[in-house]
């Protein structure tokens, strides 16, 4: 009887090979790494060779593991295809994109909630973090789609915001300053610190946090103040003040993937729509 090599081994194992690690493998494949490695442990079972061998911390391919590599790809090529052939109009997914945290609840609810309620059949892939992670990824062919910030020079560009400064009012009086911030890196944080440190105004960083929403948090209980977007905080006004220095405005960015496959490109263009909007 013939040997059947599913095409789910050989995706783990093509990405493993495309990605570098075993680590970066499973955010693509969408497996954890004990999981993956037990796919292509499977897979070495079905061919009876072994696909890799360690050089350092560095999975490198054995010979007949390249010459597996090549033919994988061809399958996963051909098998993708007739999938695509036989659901004409159907979006086989998965779609991954990518969001900073300001953008989160927007997309999340909004934008994605659409795409799917369009095409109930595809599977979305979401990744909240920052601008810079989500571009790395991109470019590791691990999303489809992004929505971040950016400088306003950047060729990415739909829209640009000024930033502002929010917190109590009371806390402008207070030196040295507290400053909310998020952890680096962070272009709002970089902003505000240097426009402080342009005026010669002493600060001094009272809440520092990974998460946008316990920033929020603190800024709303008068912990300190910050410099965001008017997509910030919703209902809550920025400071109208002199007290501090200007701030400079950023660039919302959207960047999707050269080969991105139909229902990507659908996404793109939907997020396009409402960056342009917002």
């Amino acid at each position: 009887m013939p040997v059947n090599l599913p095409t789910a081994l050989l995706r783990s194992f093509v990405a493993i090979v495309e990605s570098g690690s075993m680590l970066s493998a499973t955010e693509q494949v969408f497996v954890t790494q004990s999981a993956l490695s037990l796919q292509i442990k499977r897979l070495e079972e079905l061919v009876q060779q072994p696909l890799f061998v360690r050089d350092g911390r560095k999975l490198v391919l054995t010979a007949p593991g390249d010459v597996l590599l090549g033919y994988a790809r061809r399958l996963l090529s051909l098998h993708d295809e007739a999938l695509a052939s036989v659901k004409v109009g159907g979006f086989a997914g998965p779609v991954r994109f990518g969001t900073v945290q300001d953008f989160a609840e927007t997309f999340l609810t909004g934008i994605l909630a659409r795409f799917a309620g369009l095409h109930p059949d595809s599977h979305v892939y979401a990744r909240v973090a920052g601008t810079a992670e989500l571009q790395t990824l991109l470019e590791r062919g691990q999303l489809d789609v992004l929505v971040g910030f950016s400088a306003t020079d950047d060729p990415a560009t739909i829209r640009t915001a000024p930033m502002r400064w929010y917190g109590d009012v009371s806390l402008l009086d207070r030196r040295p300053l507290p400053l909310a911030v998020l952890e680096k890196p962070c272009r709002f944080r970089e902003a505000a610190i240097n426009s402080l440190e342009a005026r010669d105004i002493p600060y001094r960083i009272a809440v520092e946090t990974p998460n946008l929403s316990t920033l929020r948090s603190a800024v709303e209980a008068g912990l300190g103040v910050t410099a965001r977007t008017d997509l910030f905080l919703k209902g809550f006004s920025p400071l109208d003040t002199q007290a501090l220095p200007d701030l400079p405005q950023v660039a919302c960015i959207m960047q999707a993937s050269k080969a991105g496959a139909k229902a990507a490109n659908r996404l793109a263009s939907l997020t396009r729509n409402v960056l342009e909007t917002l």
